[in-house]
């Protein structure tokens, strides 16, 4: 009667553990194994060329009586096909993993992939500052023209295109700047699995180079003198936020480049000498760098410390947070005036100094204005060097600009 004793509902149901595991036996080799915790599992012990092996099949009750039964059939034919069954099932699995990861990629949204990247990257960074310079100027880029679509469906011909209207519009370092956040995003996401290896990197195989226009980095788009009348008056006429045209007007009367400007704060300003005393970790040229401040400078920092005097930053971003205003911010006003591909934040340094050197000023003073003047033999580097002089010079160019914008006839005999 051995050979015909097989499981049942009941039995599964009556089965109490014992000091020592135990099976209670079904056809076919399949039996459930009861622990001394008290767990029933269904086991079915097998040979495959040789060797012994025990397959699972869950527990009791979550796998009834039946559906024990009928994997365990399922098993023993693959076995009588000659095939192992756990082999069988380990491969089955993998390949489920791997579809259930190409799905999951392919819901997931670059603005996903985006965030996931920015929560690990901005850790450890000591300049909040910076952490938020980035956030806004992916967020107002590369998320909010991909934010939606799927990692896998950004190809490189959308960042192509992405990237060369940006720098058709001027923005030439902002379009080379959200190129290589892309590449570096999605690189990242390959290195942490988020991504699998059939995506694409839409940056991997493009060399920027190939695709800016030549002034990228370079020369940047400017007006010409004759032309200051006309930018001026769109400048003081602009009906965006105040905060912005400020940013134009100080950026036109000061010509530092725009990020120096942008992370500005007012413990920087020296009201009494009407001077901006720009700190090492603010100038591209790593060394300190003295301003000086023309009336009209000094009355538009009056008016802007009554905007953005309680945050501690000149220009803080619109919504309130620490950062600071994107240079987009500013580049897409000149979009507005209608100066889109004309006029960008750092062409004020060209046409200041060739003005400037046109009006005999002292080369060095203007080299130094632009911060391009290097350490002296012994590495020495006063910022305040030829202040008085700079200070005469940056006078006659807010003059100048003011005569500009309300007599336009004098730019013939300047130009």
């Amino acid at each position: 009667m051995r050979g015909t004793a097989e499981l049942s509902n009941l039995k599964c149901e009556k089965s109490t553990p014992k000091p020592k595991p135990y099976r209670i036996p079904d056809r076919g080799g399949l039996a459930l194994l009861v622990t001394p915790q008290g767990g029933k599992l269904w086991r079915w012990k097998y040979r495959f060329n040789g060797v012994a092996k025990q397959m699972a099949f869950g527990k009791y009750p979550d796998v009834p009586l039946a559906r024990a039964r009928v994997l365990h059939a399922a098993a023993r034919a693959q076995l009588a096909a000659g095939t192992d069954p756990m082999a069988v099932r380990a491969e089955t699995k993998a390949e489920k993993q791997a579809e259930n990861k190409q799905k999951k990629t392919a819901q997931l949204t670059f603005k996903d992939l985006y965030e996931l990247w920015f929560a690990t990257w901005e850790k450890g960074k000591k300049e909040d500052t910076t952490v938020l310079n980035v956030r806004s100027w992916l967020e107002n880029g590369p998320v909010k023209a991909f934010g939606s679509k799927s990692v896998a469906a950004i190809m490189p011909a959308d960042l192509l295109a992405l990237t060369r209207a940006t720098d058709e519009r001027g923005a030439g370092t902002v379009a080379k700047r959200n190129f290589q956040y892309i590449r570096r995003i999605y690189k990242w996401g390959k290195a942490n699995h988020y991504l699998d290896k059939g995506i694409v990197n839409p940056a991997a195989d493009i060399d920027i180079k190939d695709i800016l226009s030549a002034h990228t980095g370079q020369n940047f788009a400017h007006v010409q003198v004759s032309e200051l009348p006309g930018l001026l008056q769109k400048i003081r006429e602009y009906n965006g936020r105040e905060i912005i045209r400020i940013a134009l007007e100080l950026n036109g009367l000061t010509f530092v480049r725009i990020n120096e400007l942008l992370k500005a704060r007012w413990e920087q300003i020296d009201w009494e000498n009407s001077a901006w005393c720009i700190p090492v970790k603010n100038m591209k040229m790593k060394k300190p760098h003295v301003v000086p401040l023309s009336r009209q400078a000094m009355a538009l920092l009056a008016r802007l410390k009554q905007i953005s005097g309680e945050t501690g930053r000149l220009f803080p971003i619109c919504n309130g947070g620490l950062g600071t205003m994107s240079d987009a911010a500013v580049l897409r006003a000149y979009a507005r005036m209608g100066y889109e591909g004309r006029m960008t934040n750092h062409g004020w340094r060209y046409i200041a100094s060739t003005y400037l050197r046109s009006q005999h000023y002292d080369k060095f003073w203007v080299e130094m204005q632009l911060s391009h003047v290097e350490g002296g033999v012994a590495g020495v580097y006063n910022e305040w060097e030829c202040f008085e002089e700079r200070t005469e010079m940056m006078q006659h160019w807010a003059d100048f600009l003011d005569e500009c914008r309300e007599k336009p006839t004098i730019v013939s005999a300047a130009a």
